[in-house]
């Protein structure tokens, strides 16, 4: 089996995104707020950090992509090769749209993913892009770059830039839509359209029968509909909007702020991971409170535990960049 990873020297390249990582997840040594972050990755920038001078906060999306939610303390493929990995919070340069002075972080001990106020002191990661590699995961959807407070910013010239802008863009339109089903073509997956099967919050076993009940029905005439995995849900989160945080939301009906995903929680099993559509958290809910919404998908797995498979101050910042 092929590695994911390959080392150099202190820096490591990820096979399956294209990203390169420092070897040490932990090069500021302590807790930095968003202010300090960014000041620090300027000041590696300037020294020429192993040995290169383009290193940035990763976006929300390329942290995520480190997760493996089969693993914990920490949430990484078993193979990873990094160094002083801290099993709790880090930043992403990623900013909250409903509450811009707030940025997402990433919980490097379980795969939470939820938000903090910006003076908060959290761990830094840096990353780069490599240029010879074409992006494989997919943009945030986030076209705006905030200072500490949450003011819109300039994007020129600043380290927040170029996080904000990375990843692969959108297929434009993003989405195909029929009567029933909405098919997203940056994925392939095929949702529905009426984004809750049910009309009610169930518990997760429940959510599993309303599906299996549809795929014995034949519903919209397919009888392999799922519970989604935490990742697939993930990948519908436009971190450019809000309320919720829905790419092309206009295009589904009957959207719900709270959603059960397939994937089980290792830190507690009797938990699954749950889509907090708002805002776009990643958390968990117990599976035996009828608390969570169903939203049911078909398609291929496009997204494994271990990440996508190898397979300014305008809101047009990035698209002048594609």
């Amino acid at each position: 089996m092929q590695h994911r990873f390959d080392v150099e020297n202190n820096r490591v390249w990820d096979r399956i995104t294209g990203l390169m990582w420092s070897r040490d997840a932990a090069p500021a040594e302590f807790p930095l707020n968003w202010q300090e972050t960014f000041a620090f990755l300027e000041e590696l920038n300037a020294q020429g950090f192993e040995g290169h001078q383009d290193w940035r906060l990763p976006n929300r999306r390329e942290l995520f992509s480190l997760i493996r939610h089969d693993r914990i303390n920490p949430a990484l493929p078993v193979d990873h090769p990094f160094e002083n990995v801290f099993p709790g919070y880090y930043w992403t340069a990623t900013t909250c749209a409903r509450l811009p002075d707030q940025a997402w972080y990433v919980h490097l001990g379980g795969a939470k993913v939820y938000r903090g106020m910006k003076y908060a002191s959290y761990m830094v990661w840096p990353v780069r892009t490599q240029n010879a590699s074409p992006p494989s995961v997919l943009r945030t959807g986030q076209r705006q770059c905030f200072d500490e407070t949450g003011r819109v910013i300039h994007c020129s010239n600043t380290v927040q830039a170029a996080s904000v802008c990375s990843g692969k863009p959108w297929p434009e339109p993003r989405f195909k839509a029929d009567k029933h089903i909405v098919t997203d073509l940056a994925t392939g997956l095929n949702w529905m359209r009426q984004a809750d099967a049910g009309s009610k919050m169930v518990s997760w076993q429940t959510a599993a029968d309303l599906i299996a009940e549809m795929n014995q029905e034949g519903a919209m005439g397919f009888s392999d509909w799922r519970l989604p995995e935490i990742r697939e849900l993930e990948s519908l989160v436009d971190m450019g909007t809000h309320s919720p945080a829905l790419a092309s939301k206009d295009l589904f009906s009957g959207v719900r702020d709270f959603y059960w995903s397939a994937t089980t929680s290792l830190y507690e099993t009797r938990y699954a991971w749950a889509l907090y559509l708002k805002d776009g958290a990643v958390g968990v809910g117990f599976k035996e409170n009828p608390e969570f919404f169903t939203w049911p998908v078909r398609g291929e797995k496009t997204f494994q535990t271990s990440g996508r498979r190898e397979n300014q101050a305008g809101s047009t910042y990035c698209a002048s960049s594609d």
